[in-house]
């Protein structure tokens, strides 16, 4: 490798030698398919944000698919989608914890760290007296 000469991609090196083989015709024309599909690609880039944008600006609801830069391949499945399920508490039957018991006195009371060890937790103090 010679230090003075700048070092091209292995693409572009390859992309030029397989142009320089071909006619001029069809360097040509090959020029102005790639240059077409570019800006073609860039018109319906910017077409689809300024359909997104009018719709958000009129209120009109707009489909998770059709929203600028999201969507995925379960929107586009219609019926064949996978219903949407409930939350992990929903499968849980009787075990789920219930919303309508009353708190009892020693539940209304936050529960600390203390209350799990027992006979190890350390004495309260009582009064104000410095230790």
């Amino acid at each position: 490798m010679s230090a003075g000469m700048p070092l091209a991609s292995v693409k572009a090196q390859i992309f030029e030698s397989v142009l320089g083989f071909l006619p001029d015709w069809v360097q040509i024309t090959v020029l102005a398919l790639i240059l077409l599909a570019v800006v073609a690609s860039w018109a319906v880039k910017v077409k689809r944000k300024i359909a997104h944008r009018r719709a958000v600006r009129t209120g009109q609801p707009i489909h998770a698919a059709a929203q600028y830069g999201q969507g995925n391949g379960a929107d586009h499945l219609g019926q064949y989608a996978p219903q949407r399920q409930g939350s992990g508490a929903d499968h849980l039957g009787a075990y789920a914890p219930q919303a309508d018991r009353q708190p009892t006195a020693s539940a209304a009371r936050q529960r600390s760290g203390s209350d799990f060890l027992g006979s190890y937790a350390p004495q309260q103090r009582q009064g104000g007296d410095p230790a």
